[in-house]
Parts: C-alpha cells; sequence; structure tokens
C-alpha cells in the first residue's frame, strides 16, 4: 500500500480530532492562566496569617506566589491531559492500563514519583503556612537569597553574586524569613569607654528621628533607628546597640544610610569611636 496513501488516510480519520485537542489545549494552557491570576488576586485580599504588621508588598507576595504555584499545577495537568488524549486518538497507546490503580502505581515508583510527591506535598504545605512568598529574602538550607520562583517541585533562589540555587521542597525543613511582615535594624557601634552614655544616646535617637522624618526614607521606615542599650564594654571600647523597624528588604539600606548619617553626627559631637 502507498505509504503516502496511508498517511493521509490515517491523518484523515486522527488528524481533525488530534488538532482540536491541541487546540483546547494551548486556549487552555494560557486562558487558564490567566483566569488563576485573577482569582487569585481577587480572592486573596488578605490573610488568616496577617498581623498589624502586614503591608500591601506582603499581600501581592502571597498572591505571586499561589499564582506561581497553581499556574504550574495547571499547566502541567493540561498538557499531560492533552498528551493523553491525542496518544488515545491516534490510536498509538491505550492509557487504560496506565489509568488502572495498579499501572499508576507501578509508573509512579518506576519514575521515581515519591520524591516528586513529597515535594509537592512539602510546596503545598509552604503556601499554605505562608512560609515564605516570591520576592522573599530567604536562608533555606544553608542557601541565602531572594525566591524567584516556587514550582510544584522545587524554590528557586537568587543570592546577592547572582548565583541561582535550585532547592527541592521535600529537602526544605528550616526556614529563616528575613522580610515577612517587617525587617529589623540590628547593629552596634563601639565608642571610647570615657563617653558620657546619656550624651550618646540622645545623639543616636536624634539622628533616627530625623532620618525616619525624611521623606526620601520615611516610606521605608516603621519605627525609627534608635539606642537600645550597652552591649559588652572594656577598658578600650563601650559597645552600644542600635535598633529600628523598616518595611520588609529596607533593612539594609536604611542601616546603611543611619550609619552614614551617625558617622557625622558624632564627629559634630566630638565623640570618639573606640
Amino acid at each position: 500500500m502507498n505509504p503516502i496513501a496511508t498517511v493521509a488516510d490515517w491523518f484523515g480519520r486522527h488528524g481533525p480530532s488530534i488538532v482540536v485537542v491541541l487546540l483546547i489545549a494551548w486556549v487552555g494552557y494560557h486562558f487558564g492562566t490567566k483566569l488563576i491570576e485573577t482569582l487569585v488576586r481577587r480572592a486573596i485580599r488578605h490573610s488568616r496569617f496577617s498581623t498589624e504588621d502586614t503591608s500591601v508588598e506582603d499581600i501581592k507576595k502571597r498572591q505571586d506566589t499561589l499564582i506561581s504555584m497553581l499556574g504550574a499545577l495547571w499547566q502541567v495537568g493540561v498538557w499531560i491531559v492533552a498528551i493523553l488524549t491525542v496518544l488515545t486518538q491516534a490510536e498509538l497507546f491505550n492509557t487504560v492500563p496506565l489509568l488502572t490503580s495498579a499501572g499508576i502505581i507501578g509508573v509512579a515508583l518506576g519514575f521515581g514519583a515519591q520524591s516528586l510527591i513529597k515535594d509537592l506535598l512539602t510546596g503545598a504545605f509552604i503556601i499554605i503556612e505562608n512560609q515564605y512568598r516570591v520576592g522573599d529574602v530567604v536562608d533555606l538550607e544553608g542557601a541565602n537569597g531572594t525566591v524567584e520562583r516556587i514550582t510544584i517541585r522545587s524554590t528557586v533562589l537568587r543570592d546577592n553574586d547572582g548565583n541561582v540555587h535550585y532547592l527541592p521542597n521535600g529537602t526544605i525543613a528550616h526556614v529563616i524569613n528575613k522580610t515577612m511582615g517587617f525587617s529589623k535594624i540590628n547593629f552596634s557601634i563601639s565608642v571610647d569607654p570615657a563617653t558620657n552614655v546619656d550624651d550618646l544616646a540622645e545623639v543616636i535617637n536624634n539622628v533616627g528621628t530625623k532620618l525616619a522624618e525624611d521623606t526620601s526614607w520615611s516610606e521605608k521606615i516603621i519605627d525609627a533607628p534608635h539606642f537600645l542599650g550597652i552591649g559588652t564594654f572594656t577598658d578600650s571600647a563601650l559597645e552600644v546597640k542600635i535598633t529600628g523597624k523598616t518595611q520588609p528588604s529596607a533593612q539594609w539600606s536604611v542601616t546603611g544610610e543611619m550609619r552614614k548619617r551617625l558617622l557625622s553626627a558624632l564627629k559634630r559631637h566630638k565623640i570618639e569611636l573606640a
């Protein structure tokens, strides 16, 4: 039989249904993702994990994370169904044994799906418990950086050097979130031990208050940087601690500006560093 005629006959019988399946899959892939984004942004107006410090940025991070996770699940699901349907329509593969319980278990074990299921469930709990979101700065199992993506299998971080870390969700047991709700300023300075502590505290508080009132910085600061207390002291140095509260991720820039202004203020008041 002529091969061309055979192909033409096969396409005539199966081609239209395959094209329809792929078209539906393409539409579902793109418009389903958009629909998920719209529904999530409308549904997540607030969170039961929210506190008085929860900001609009926190809510947006949670929305983006849910969109990332649900979108990935939807896209994978659409193409799995589409591929199985095409194979069935083309009569190239019998999907019935695959869809029996024994077939599913066999395929899952054969492809190491136990690890995948663990990653998926852990990722789901990370989202449900709001442990971290896309855009948060976190420490995950020794990897530090900003969360760029959370997929059905892994979390993707980018560190300060630009390196990208891929962590399977199932391996994440300890999470340190540095930008949840608010961030803290915590640093110390060491001055001459003969310095009057009350005068030093007044200088620090004045600098912190002026910084918080500055229009360029006021939106980033929740609680102005201020004198916290005395740390260690010796006959050569007196350490004092400074603290404050900022919007998420703003602690580093605010700390740098506070240190710069504090150096100038200490010079003006003739307070010597150790």
